[in-house]
């Protein structure tokens, strides 16, 4: 049966543009039920026995829950209890439109199978579906659409069999007047609510209940503590007329009474406001998209330097004394500062709420069922939620979802929606970390691994006669201990006529990713392969990425070539690109290969191809620094892990050695001569990556600190910067030119990835080279795989597709990715810092030498170079009266009593582990010398290691 829907939609250009919409109804459209033998259907998804144990409805029932319901409860249909759920097209349909990521979690439901949730597509049954009557709303209609569903359900049923006489339909919705119609029609009816308080057994469920607005008054007080919210076509006609601002809200992470609001201009211009005091932050979070207004110029504050957390017990909606005297101290300390623009919030345009992971505190009133959830990231406010298992949280982390801030309530109402598992344990950390930093760590889905091939998996020959066969050649990968997702692999040869031939063979992880399925799909999203201490989180299903596209010695594996004809003094004669077929001959760390080069009595094959790459190594790197590539300094740290336990019993800096460089350099050379390939074939969607040139504010620091040792850094252009760094030395001082490279790496900008049509610089600051691009390590970074596609269409391998050539596609999945990769660089210093902290929790107080990094007003930041740690050595405590500081910007120097602090300044300072939060753990830093009366502590007795535990290398 065929309907069709006629409306009229104004074009572009103003014209008027009539459209059909053809809707088919079908008599095929089966219920899904177990107990029915009406219906037609292969297989079924809701059982027959659908018992869950409940006050209100003792027979077997399904539910079907209307729109809002879905919405704002997902947290508790997402518990395992909820079984036997019919969600309607018309709700999936709407969910669809309002909120993407409960839609995700939604369909994901739908494909478990221990959910038994049925997808009925009532939109096109012939019985259930219905025409939008004149006058009546699209709301209306759809609440029309779920309750003739749900009649079409329950009479369905009775008319199955027999048996079935127990089953029932249940409606849940919180819209009074939908309840109200649906029990008029004879149906079975509740609100959300009083369904899930009448489960026997299931308290827990409870606490998961997002508050619906009618609860929300009861949390509050009566007294208005924030200005009303401007609805929003208010704030888009401000917004039009130049009234307010659109922008980003951002947090403070040290003040809870400060926060910017990020304003995106046109181009690369942006402007931050400063929102200064609760009444002008006006209840917005992290990450919101808010309207701000600006405040007049005799208003305007500047950023303040005191560090406030909203912490202890809960400030009451009533007290507000504590607070105005916070607000006054920012004032204050602000007056003689530098002021910036100044603002308030006036609306929310867009709410960024995610649930957050931390803690419960306790409240000290007894029997109380309401408690206050203090956030692991600080930016987030302390939220109110309901629970009655508050005794069994204490101690747990937990996550807690955010249901809405009233004018009337100091904090945010929530709900809970789990616990991680106890604080402080490392798995439950780990959860946290990944969680917090938005890293994809799920298990890949079954959707996603039907797409992996299957085993025994071997290389056809319909694989073969399409690559070049380079089994025969001295193949060998160089990578850190422990490596199994081996990316690369290279060769050297001589030729016949006396040239080299440098090859570097790529895993072709290409060919089993296949443009827009699944694993493509969840690939492009989770964006970087995440490596934590002791754990890596995969972009790819481990049988790829261990296994099949690991380049592993003496297998047989595809790879994506780049093959170069070179002369002894690395000029490049001749470059060509070929999926290929290889068999590496070693898998050698870093160690091994360099112990083979440096053996002068071997002389095999695969020692002769590395010393051949590692003289051309040698050139090639001279020959980019020539040119001003920049050799910048991080301390990188590595754990050595107890065989049992797992934790951290030893912590030590990387070393590098030269095969890491020559490794490095011809990393470097394929990926720019993949850039220049894929930007000719492809000008307009080539994905590229640029290094932005710093601005040169971003350098004072480092000028001020090679200043106050007297040596002169230039930073016009890259290779001055990097020749003045090369020539910067201090008699006495060894570990200076290490300390200032590590400074001018924290003036550098992120490196990103673009798409060439929608930039014009491609320049690649830290290289010095012109273009540039990732295509080395598809198994674990997405950006290598869409090189790789670009590569193999231009050289005629493989096929395009519609999203590669599309430059505003192409420009969004960059975005993504630079995303991914930057959360994933937070979530890898994170875990660093977690075990950090265990290795100094087992070790008391230890005295290490370290040196100066920054001076701040208060505090002095030391590098500790033995554990690559960092730390801060305050002068000024909350409960006693502090030495006497006198901060100069201009050094910047700091005089504590009678002792000036410079940068590069060599102390010694006790480290411990300060645990005192159990959820922001901290390494504590005091002075021990210099010796500064009242300020500086005695040296520790350092007890010597007893056991040597075992070592996991």
């Amino acid at each position: 049966m065929l309907k069709s829907k006629t409306f009229v939609r104004k074009t572009r250009s103003g014209g008027v543009m009539k459209i059909v919409r053809e809707h088919y109804l079908r008599d095929d459209i089966w219920c899904g039920s177990e107990v029915c033998a009406e219906c037609k259907q292969e297989s079924t998804v809701l059982q027959r026995d659908a018992c869950i144990e409940s006050n209100l409805c003792s027979y077997p029932h399904y539910v079907i829950p209307d729109t809002n319901v879905v919405l704002h409860q997902i947290d508790v249909l997402e518990d395992p209890v909820i079984r036997n759920v019919i969600i309607l097209q018309t709700v999936l349909q709407e969910v669809r439109h309002r909120s993407a990521p409960v839609y995700k979690r939604l369909k994901d439901m739908i494909h478990e199978k221990e959910k038994f949730f049925y997808a009925f597509t009532n939109e096109h049954h012939r019985e259930t579906f219905i025409e939008r009557e004149p006058g009546e709303s699209a709301n209306d209609r759809n609440d029309r659409a779920i309750r003739v569903a749900a009649k079409w359900y329950s009479q369905h049923l009775k008319t199955s069999e027999s048996d079935a006489d127990g089953l029932k339909v249940v409606l849940l919705t919180n819209d009074q007047g939908n309840k109200q119609k649906a029990e008029e029609s004879g149906l079975l009816v509740y609100k959300c609510e009083e369904y899930i308080k009448s489960l026997i057994g299931n308290p827990e469920l409870v606490d998961r209940l997002a508050l619906s607005n009618d609860d929300k008054h009861d949390i509050t007080s009566s007294k208005v503590l924030f200005p009303e919210h401007l609805p929003l076509s208010k704030i888009q006609a401000g917004i039009k007329s130049g009234a307010f601002v659109q922008g980003t809200f951002r947090a403070s992470r040290d003040n809870y009474l400060e926060a910017t609001v990020f304003v995106q201009g046109d181009g690369d211009e942006s402007t931050e406001i400063l929102i200064q005091g609760l009444q002008n932050l006006n209840r917005a979070v992290y990450q919101d998209v808010v309207a701000v207004q600006l405040l007049p110029q005799n208003q305007w504050v500047a950023p303040s330097s005191v560090v406030l957390q909203d912490e202890g017990a809960a400030k009451d909606d009533e007290e507000e004394k504590e607070e105005e005297d916070e607000e006054k101290a920012l004032r204050i300390s602000a007056a003689e500062a530098a002021r910036k623009p100044t603002g308030k919030v006036v609306g929310i345009i867009k709410r960024n709420w995610r649930p957050f992971c931390g803690m419960l505190n306790i409240s000290q009133i007894k029997e109380s069922t309401r408690h206050l959830f203090t956030p692991a990231d600080r930016r987030i406010p302390r939220i109110r939620i309901e629970t009655r298992q508050a005794s069994t949280l204490a101690g747990q982390r937990i996550m807690v979802a955010i249901d809405g801030w009233p004018k009337h309530s100091r904090y945010p109402n929530g709900h809970f929606v789990r616990s991680l598992g106890n604080a402080g344990e490392k798995d439950t950390e780990q959860e946290v970390l990944l969680l917090e930093h938005d890293v994809p760590h799920q298990d890949f889905s079954q959707a996603v691994l039907s797409f992996l091939p299957k085993m025994p998996w071997t290389i056809t020959p319909e694989d073969m006669a399409r690559r070049e066969d380079l089994r025969n050649l001295t193949v060998c990968s160089v990578d850190p201990p422990g490596c199994t997702d081996i990316d690369d692999a290279l060769h050297c040869r001589e030729l016949d006529n006396g040239n080299l031939e440098v090859g570097v063979h790529i895993a072709d992880v290409s060919h089993f990713i296949r443009p827009g399925n699944a694993m493509d799909r969840e690939a492009a999203s989770r964006g970087t392969t995440v490596y934590l201490c002791g754990k890596r989180i995969d972009m790819v299903p481990e049988l790829l990425s261990s296994n099949l596209c690991s380049l592993r010695s003496n297998v047989e594996r595809l790879a994506f070539s780049c093959i170069w004809e070179m002369n002894h003094k690395a000029e490049i004669l001749k470059t060509r690109f070929t999926k290929s077929v290889i068999n590496s001959k070693a898998s050698l760390t870093y160690a091994e290969a360099q112990m083979r080069i440096d053996d002068t009595t071997k002389n095999d094959d695969i020692t002769k191809s590395l010393r051949g790459l590692n003289k051309l190594a040698k050139i090639l790197k001279r020959q980019r620094i020539e040119k001003g590539a920049l050799t910048l300094s991080s301390l990188e740290v590595r754990f050595h892990i107890d065989s049992e336990t797992h934790d951290p019993i030893d912590l030590q800096t990387k070393e590098l050695m030269e095969t890491n460089s020559m490794v490095e350099e011809f990393m470097l050379l394929a990926n720019i001569s993949v850039a220049q390939k894929i930007y000719d074939e492809f000008p307009d969607c080539a994905m590229l990556r640029k290094h932005p040139a710093p601005p040169p504010s971003n350098y004072d620091i480092l000028l001020k600190a090679a200043k106050s040792k007297d040596v002169e850094i230039h930073t016009d252009t890259a290779k001055a910067l990097a020749d003045s760094l090369d020539v910067a030395r201090v008699d006495g001082f060894p570990y200076f030119n290490t300390l200032l490279r590590i400074l001018a790496t924290r003036c550098m900008m992120q490196a990103v990835y673009f798409c060439s049509g929608m930039d014009s610089d491609f320049h690649h600051y830290g290289l010095a080279s012109p273009i540039y691009t990732h295509f080395t390590s598809p198994i674990r970074r997405y950006a290598d795989i869409i090189v790789h596609r670009l590569l193999a269409v231009a050289i005629a391998a493989d096929s395009t597709y519609p999203d590669l050539m599309d430059k505003q596609k192409q420009s969004a999945l960059a975005n993504n990715l630079n995303y991914r990769h930057k959360m994933s660089q937070y979530a890898q210093r994170a875990s660093v810092a977690f075990h950090t902290q265990l290795f100094f929790k087992s070790r008391g107080i230890l005295n290490e030498e370290g040196f100066v990094l920054f001076v701040r007003k208060n505090a002095i930041i030391v590098l500790i170079p033995k554990f690559g740690l960092e730390g801060t050595v305050f002068f000024d405590a909350k409960d006693k009266a502090g030495p006497k500081l006198v901060f100069d910007e201009e050094g910047p120097t700091l005089n504590v009593e009678q002792h000036t602090f410079r940068i590069f300044d060599k102390v010694k300072v006790t480290i411990s582990l300060d645990a005192s939060n159990i959820q922001h753990q901290k390494i504590r830093m005091s002075l021990i010398d210099p010796v500064i009366p009242g300020v500086s502590v005695p040296a520790p007795e350092v007890e010597p290691q007893t056991k040597k535990p075992k070592l996991d290398r």
